[in-house]
């Protein structure tokens, strides 16, 4: 099956709970390594439903802000808080997908039934959910030998596996052709219409306008604007969100 034949298994998972982890509110978020300030006097909140695009040029701290959501690293100073919920719960209803793809050296479906094994989900859901992503036809052979878009659409079988409320996508179509992206696309969108929070980063404006519900504009450090797709595009607040939109270089 091609890249761009993508079946939609409907009864792939059960139905979505609601988010016990959101809202979230992120009050004063720094990070520094040594005397680095990479990130600093960051704040935002994010509702239960809908597709946050997270968009800044290179070097503006949008990965690792996804990690430190993520709780893979910590911050220097400020809070993030999952209403109330401690670090480890919170780590346990999230899913981080990164740009390149972190696969076991194992077959397809043994790289989806080792996460449903680990967090003690129903291990029967491995057909579905690579059906649900169109691999489920090479099931049995190594991860390794999948292409990029392949890849990246068993990583996102693996994600979902977890049954997160919380996606996270650090830019997971870069450098795919345009029929793996628009596969992984339905795959976001559809996890989103069943209730997963999706925070995915990119610099494809065209992706931005097709998924966001709002626009987190990340520029020197800081939140530079947050505001609704259908706010931001046509009418940008910031100088930084206005130069990088017409193509000119912010740092």
């Amino acid at each position: 099956m091609s890249d761009a034949a993508l079946p939609l298994a409907r009864d792939m998972a059960p139905p979505a709970r609601p988010a016990a982890i959101l809202p979230l509110a992120v009050r004063d978020l720094g990070l520094r390594f040594g005397r680095t300030t990479v990130l600093e006097g960051v704040n935002f909140d994010l509702q239960p439903a809908g597709c946050t695009m997270v968009m800044g040029p290179n070097g503006a701290g949008k990965s690792l802000l996804l990690k430190l959501l993520h709780g893979l690293i910590a911050p220097t100073s400020g809070t993030i808080d999952w209403r109330g919920q401690g670090a480890p719960d919170v780590t346990a209803r999230q899913a981080l997908v990164f740009q390149k793809p972190v696969l076991l050296r194992r077959s397809v479906a043994a790289n989806v039934d080792f996460v449903l094994k680990v967090r003690g989900k129903d291990r029967t859901r491995g057909t579905a959910l690579l059906e649900h992503v169109g691999l489920a036809h090479k099931a049995d052979q190594p991860a390794r030998l999948l292409s990029g878009g392949e890849a990246q659409r068993l990583a996102l079988a693996r994600a979902l596996a977890a049954d997160p409320e919380v996606l996270f996508l650090d830019e997971p179509t870069a450098s795919l052709d345009p029929a793996s992206v628009l596969a992984i696309e339905e795959i976001v969108r559809d996890a989103s219409t069943r209730g997963v929070r999706i925070v995915f980063v990119t610099h494809d404006m065209g992706q931005a306008r097709r998924m966001a519900d709002d626009i987190l504009f990340l520029s020197g450090g800081g939140i530079a604007e947050h505001s609704r797709a259908a706010d931001f595009f046509p009418k940008p607040q910031s100088q930084a969100a206005r130069d990088y939109l017409n193509g000119r270089l912010v740092v």
